[in-house]
């Protein structure tokens, strides 16, 4: 589909996937204004947390560890699998369950370990069998209500735990923080929108690159979760193949492997996101990955965040990476929500 024929968008986005993505500023205002009328257990004696999710709703874990790294008084692990870790026990460690649908079979098999450990939980759903468990046990849950995918709820996912941890004294008041991050989103809901032409939509140029291309995308330190969701949305969404990698790590290893095998190399083009937050070592390590990939003949990209606080520069790459998998997504013909290939194995499961 031609890009700058928005008019046909409709036809595709069967479900609105793009009301969903332009309704996400005001989704983290309302979950963090749901949120502070929650009740919520005293859990300042908690010494570490771990946060177990799949997902969509895994990634507003990964992005809370990473926002809250130089600042949270406990440690923070982010479990993507069955059971639990075995440090994870007793009631100096907090759990929290996240599961968008409350049915996630690896969600659910870590919220019965930790039962069975004593651990103190918190249980995050819209419903379903972890609802109905956190009632049977009486552990703490907070519902909230979304009824897209998953991925679509990240204001949720994030901001809901975001308030868990400045209410329990974890992390400083992040007020400011998210209210510049709300108005980032919005100025950017303006500049990615759907009637702008390719010309004036980086979001679509964007779209425009990856067509026919393998994705990789590099971040470090705050970004790298971004770099997650981005692969994840390309995929979900535009039902392309995608990866993500961390710096500095991938410099360790990742850019020693862009000789073979030459014909997929020369398909590759390399995403790097970088923001004012970065450490500054990272940053220079963005600029020579990138050089490095440059020389041996790949294509390259950088994004540059946009917004004056952590927050804003984290949720500013957001959008603009769901805007970018969206228009991927047009640009392939695809419906953008449906996740046929995902829903498929869990049946068989």
């Amino acid at each position: 589909m031609d890009l700058n024929q928005y008019q046909d968008f409709q036809k595709l986005d069967s479900q609105n996937m793009l009301a969903e993505m332009n309704g996400l500023p005001e989704q983290l205002e309302t979950a963090w204004s749901e949120a502070q009328a929650l009740p919520l257990s005293d859990f300042k004696s908690i010494k570490k947390v771990l946060i177990a999710g799949m997902g969509g709703s895994a990634i507003g874990a990964s992005l809370l560890k990473a926002y809250a790294a130089p600042l949270a008084t406990v440690p923070i692990e982010v479990h993507r699998d069955y059971g639990l870790p075995a440090w994870v026990n007793g009631e100096d460690t907090l759990v929290i369950i996240s599961s968008h649908s409350g049915n996630t079979e690896e969600t659910l098999s870590a919220m019965e370990t930790a039962l069975e450990r004593g651990c103190r939980l918190l249980a995050i759903s819209t419903g379903g069998k972890i609802a109905k468990l956190a009632q049977e046990k009486d552990v703490d849950l907070w519902i909230f209500n979304h009824k897209g995918q998953p991925r679509a709820a990240v204001g949720y996912s994030f901001c809901l735990l975001l308030n868990v941890f400045f209410r329990s004294e974890f992390l400083p008041d992040p007020i400011e923080e998210l209210k510049d991050a709300v108005a980032e989103m919005q100025r950017g809901r303006d500049y990615l929108a759907p009637e702008l032409p390719d010309h004036q939509n980086s979001a679509k140029r964007m779209a425009g690159q990856l067509i026919d291309r393998w994705v990789s995308v590099f971040a470090a330190d705050l970004l790298a979760p971004v770099a997650r969701r981005w692969k994840g949305q390309i995929s979900e969404i535009a039902k392309a193949w995608g990866q993500f990698e961390s710096l500095p790590e991938a410099d360790h290893n990742t850019l020693a492997g862009v000789v073979n095998p030459e014909a997929n190399l020369m398909k590759t083009v390399a995403l790097f996101l970088q923001a004012e937050s970065n450490h500054p070592r990272n940053q220079r390590r963005i600029e020579l990955t990138k050089k490095g990939f440059m020389v041996e003949g790949l294509n390259t990209v950088l994004v540059q965040a946009r917004g004056n606080t952590r927050l804003a520069q984290m949720w500013n790459l957001i959008q603009f990476g769901d805007f970018t998998a969206y228009y991927l997504a047009m640009a392939y013909d695809v419906d953008p929500t449906p996740v046929a290939a995902i829903e498929n194995l869990k049946s068989e499961l």
